[in-house]
């Protein structure tokens, strides 16, 4: 089985980078490897992510994304990551079940059993390694994800166009987790120049794949 990492992060936190940039890293490395998202990690998560995150679909209703965000990862789970797993590849994931919990339970208010319900039947009982939480001032990411998505993708920005107040619930959540889980979730500063962050995730990954390694060898011993 290979590594499962997520990256998560409010808006324009810089994950997409990061995940670019460490996948030049396994590439350049010898690494299997794949990289993915949600939404739209599948062919039909595609779909999805197009209702999702379209600007004009403001007639959802927080439930309904709940469903539309469960929907796409129980097929991505299913069709993607999981046979990549078996193969042996480290999988590089931006977004997983974290950010539901972060967007739809502390950013909507939506119930957090509900959520946690959802998220285990969606996932298959599956859950990330390795998850690095890309953290920044609300303020700094938003701008930078208004800049980014009117250049390259300004249909997609049903969220940056929510209220401040909106994300800084998210970034809450966020951290809420992060102290729930310290064993599995890394809060990275993504404050900083992109090649520092990119330094420590690569040290950090080096690390837990080390770990995973010895962890193999004892159990075949």
């Amino acid at each position: 089985m290979g590594l499962f990492i997520t990256f998560e992060g409010i808006e324009g936190c810089g994950k997409t980078t990061q995940i670019n940039l460490l996948a030049e890293f396994l590439s350049e490395s010898n690494f299997p490897f794949i990289t993915t998202r949600e939404p739209g990690g599948s062919s039909i998560g595609k779909r999805i992510r197009g209702i999702l995150l379209d600007t004009e679909n403001k007639e959802i209703t927080s439930k309904a994304e709940l469903l539309l965000y469960a929907a796409d990862r129980t097929q991505h789970v299913e069709t993607v990551i999981s046979p990549a797993l078996k193969e042996g590849k480290t999988i590089l994931c931006d977004r997983f079940y974290d950010a539901t919990t972060a967007y739809q339970g502390k950013g909507r208010g939506l119930d957090r059993k509900l959520i946690e319900d959802l998220n285990e039947i969606a996932s298959g009982g599956l859950k990330p390694d390795l998850t690095f939480l890309i953290d920044c001032p609300v303020e700094i990411g938003i701008e930078r994800a208004v800049k980014r998505s009117n250049s390259e993708s300004p249909e997609e920005m049903r969220f940056e166009k929510e209220a401040l107040t909106f994300h800084q619930k998210v970034r809450a959540g966020y951290m809420e987790i992060a102290e729930a889980e310290q064993h599995r979730i890394v809060i990275i500063n993504g404050n900083r120049q992109v090649e520092k962050v990119h330094e420590e995730i690569v040290k950090i990954f080096l690390d837990k794949t080390n770990d995973n390694k010895e962890s193999i060898k004892g159990k075949q011993a």
